[in-house]
C-alpha cells in the first residue's frame, strides 16, 4: 500500500490495532524498567502512513454518512486518528523529554538515585526530616523539566485545536466526554465542602497518627506517598502478603486472576520501574498487563485491587466486539468505576479482620484510615479539576499558573503542594474529571450492590456475576450510561458523601 493510500474504516481499525499493540508494549517496557530509553518515536514512524490528513477526512466522511449504530465506532476511530497525527508530529520530542527524565539523577546523602527511585523512596523513609530533604531534591529535579513540559503542552494544544476545529480546550474535552466540565466541577466542589467537617477531623487525627505530633500544621506534599502507604501500619500490611491476600479477595468474587493467562502480572521491583501502579491494555481481552511496585504497607493492597479492576474489565470484555469497543473509549471514566469498586473492598472493616487477624475495633480503626485517604484524594482531584479548567480556559494568556495550583490544592487537602509541580501533576485530557466521575459512579454502584447482593457484596460471587456482565460490554458505554442503569442521576453525590463519612 502506498504512503498516500486511504484505508476504509475497517482497514484503518485493523492496522490501528497492530500499532497500538506495539506502542503499548514499548510503553510497558519503559514503565517497568526493562528499558531505559523510550523508542516510541520509531514505532510511530513505522505507522506514520496510518495517520494522514486524508485518512482523517475519510473517517470524518464515513462518520457523517453512518447510521446511529456505527456512528459511535467511527467517531472514536476519527478521534484516534487525530491523536495519531499529533503523535506523528510530537513523539520524537516527547521521547527526548521522557528519556531525559529517565536519565535524571538526584544525590541524596551520598547516594545517587534515578528520579523515579527517589520518588519511590519517599514512601518508605521513616522520618519526616528525611522525606522532606529528599522531597525537595526530587521536586527540584522534576521542576527543571518544566520549560520542556510547557513547550510540549503548547505544541500539542496547537495541533489538537487545528485538527479538531475547536480552539477552546475545555469545550473540546467536553464534547469528547459528552459532559459539562464546569457543571461537574461545581457539583464536586459542593460535595467536597459538605464533607469539610468530617475531613477536618479525619485529617487532624491521621496526620498526627501517621506523621507524628511534631509535624508542621500544614505538611508538604513530599509526605503524601508515606500517608498513602499508611507506613506506621506496615507490620500489619506486609509487602510479602499483598499478592496472596488480593488474589484471595478476588477469588471470593469468582475471579481467579492468577489463572487467566491473558492477564499478565508484573510485580517485580526494579530501580527504573515507575512507582505508580497501572494496567496497560495492549490488546484486550488477549493481552492485558497489570503492573505494580510493592513497597510494603496497605497501599500495596489497594493499588493491586485498583489495577485488578482495570485488568478484569479489559480481560473479560467480549472478544467478539469490534476492536474499537474493546480498547478505544471517549475517556477513562468507565474503566475507573471498576478499579474503584475493587479498591473499595479495602474500606470494609470485615476485610481487615478476615485477612489480618485484627480485632473488630482494630479493623474498624484501620478501615477508617482508608476513608481518610479516599477523602484526601477526592478533595485533591476536585481542586485539581478546578485548577485545570482555569488553566486551560486561560491558556492563551497564561492567566492560570502555579500559584493558583498551590492555593487550590493546599486549601482542599491541608497539604502544601509546591507551585512548580503543577505541570508534572497534569494528566492529559482532563483525566482528573474521569477519576472524579468514577468516584461518584463507584459509590453509586457500591450502594446498588449492597441493596441487590447484601452487605457482604465484597466477598459474594453474585457481585462478580454482575461485574462480568458489565465487563463484557468493553469500552462501549459511557460512565453516565452506568448511572442510569443503576437508577441514579449522574451527578447524585449522596452515595459518595456517605462513603466519605459525611
Amino acid at each position: 500500500m502506498s504512503v498516500t493510500a486511504v484505508r476504509t474504516p475497517a482497514e484503518f481499525e485493523a492496522e490501528l490495532q497492530r500499532y497500538l499493540f506495539e506502542r503499548a508494549e514499548e510503553g510497558r517496557a519503559v514503565r517497568v524498567g526493562e528499558k531505559e530509553i523510550s523508542e516510541r518515536a520509531a514505532i510511530v514512524g513505522r505507522y506514520r502512513e496510518l495517520f494522514t490528513r486524508e485518512q482523517l477526512d475519510a473517517l470524518n466522511e464515513a462518520e457523517q454518512a453512518a447510521g446511529p449504530d456505527d456512528r459511535e465506532r467511527l467517531y472514536r476511530l476519527r478521534k484516534t486518528c487525530e491523536s495519531g497525527l499529533v503523535e506523528v508530529e510530537l513523539s520524537a520530542r516527547e521521547d527526548e523529554i521522557e528519556n531525559a527524565i529517565l536519565a535524571a539523577r538526584v544525590t541524596y546523602r551520598g547516594e545517587e538515585l534515578p528520579l523515579r527511585s527517589a520518588q519511590a523512596q519517599l514512601a518508605v523513609l521513616p522520618t519526616y526530616e528525611e522525606r522532606e530533604e529528599l522531597g525537595v531534591l526530587q521536586g527540584d529535579a522534576s521542576a527543571a523539566f518544566n520549560d520542556q513540559r510547557m513547550e510540549m503542552l503548547r505544541a500539542r494544544e496547537e495541533l489538537d485545536a487545528e485538527l479538531s476545529g475547536e480552539p477552546d480546550a475545555v469545550k473540546r474535552n467536553e464534547e469528547e466526554k459528552g459532559i459539562s466540565l464546569r457543571e461537574l466541577s461545581g457539583v464536586l466542589t459542593e460535595a467536597s465542602r459538605a464533607a469539610d467537617d468530617v475531613y477536618g477531623r479525619l485529617s487532624t487525627k491521621w496526620f498526627d497518627k501517621l506523621m507524628g505530633e511534631g509535624r508542621p500544621e500544614v505538611p508538604t506534599s513530599y509526605h503524601v506517598a508515606w500517608l498513602r502507604r499508611l507506613s506506621p501500619l506496615e507490620s500489619t500490611y506486609t509487602k510479602d502478603r499483598a499478592t496472596e491476600v488480593c488474589l484471595e479477595t478476588l477469588r471470593h468474587l469468582g475471579f481467579n486472576m492468577d489463572q487467566e493467562p491473558n492477564i499478565r502480572m508484573d510485580l517485580d521491583d526494579r530501580p527504573q520501574k515507575s512507582p505508580r501502579a497501572c494496567v496497560i491494555a495492549a490488546d484486550p481481552p488477549k493481552v492485558v498487563h497489570l503492573i505494580t511496585r510493592a513497597q510494603g504497607g496497605l497501599h500495596d493492597y489497594q493499588a493491586f485491587l485498583h489495577e485488578a479492576g482495570h485488568a478484569l474489565h479489559y480481560g473479560n470484555c467480549d472478544a467478539n466486539l469490534p476492536y474499537t469497543f474493546r480498547n478505544l473509549s471517549r475517556d477513562h471514566a468507565l474503566t475507573e468505576i471498576y478499579s474503584y469498586i475493587f479498591e473499595a473492598i479495602s474500606r470494609e472493616p470485615a476485610w481487615h479482620a478476615e485477612h489480618f487477624d485484627l480485632t473488630d475495633e482494630q479493623a474498624k480503626e484501620n478501615a477508617e484510615a482508608t476513608v481518610f485517604l479516599e477523602a484526601l484524594l477526592y478533595r485533591r482531584y476536585t481542586a485539581k479539576l478546578e485548577f485545570e479548567i482555569s488553566f486551560w480556559g486561560n491558556f492563551d494568556d497564561g492567566a492560570a499558573g502555579q500559584d493558583e495550583y498551590h492555593q487550590l490544592l493546599t486549601a482542599a487537602t491541608g497539604i502544601s503542594y509546591r507551585p512548580d509541580a503543577y505541570l508534572a501533576d497534569m494528566d492529559a485530557g482532563f483525566y482528573s474529571a474521569d477519576y472524579l466521575r468514577a468516584w461518584i459512579r463507584s459509590a453509586q454502584l457500591r450502594q446498588w450492590l449492597t441493596k441487590e447482593v447484601g452487605e457482604d457484596w465484597w466477598r459474594n460471587k453474585a457481585t462478580g456475576d454482575h461485574l462480568r456482565s458489565l465487563f463484557a460490554e468493553g469500552t462501549r458505554p459511557l460512565s453516565e450510561d452506568i448511572a442510569g442503569r443503576l437508577g441514579f442521576d449522574p451527578h447524585d453525590t449522596r452515595p459518595l458523601l456517605h462513603e466519605l463519612g459525611a
